[in-house]
């Protein structure tokens, strides 16, 4: 498992701030966006739009993710311990046991295949 890191493209950086409104903006827009391994732990993201975006090897550890719709995600690898979920869709191969582990226990989540 690669290590989180810091991301160096600016939608990574207007996530790290706060500014969900304008990433949703340029993510509409068309703007680029390399999230994947990045570390974004501790970071209240409600509102984003995460269609479409790859998340997968993520970090979200104690992130506020409520009501953000992870369905057209890739969320494989991703830790979300401690993470608030409540109200989240995530991809149907994710199973409600696997999500429990992830969030009690630290595991990595796994797609059921």
């Amino acid at each position: 498992m690669p290590k989180p890191r810091i991301g160096s493209c600016p939608m990574f950086g207007l996530l790290r701030d706060g500014k969900i409104q304008e990433f949703n903006e340029r993510k509409a827009k068309g703007q680029a966006c390399d999230l994947r391994a990045t570390d974004l732990s501790r970071i209240d993201l409600r509102e984003m739009d995460a269609t479409g975006l790859d998340l997968g090897d993520c970090y979200f550890r104690m992130s506020d993710l409520r009501g953000i719709d992870f369905r057209k995600s890739n969320l494989e690898g991703a830790s979300i311990a401690l993470a608030n979920v409540s109200g989240c869709f995530f991809p149907s191969e994710v199973t409600a046991d696997e999500l429990l582990l992830a969030l009690q226990h630290g595991t990595r989540i796994r797609y059921r295949r």
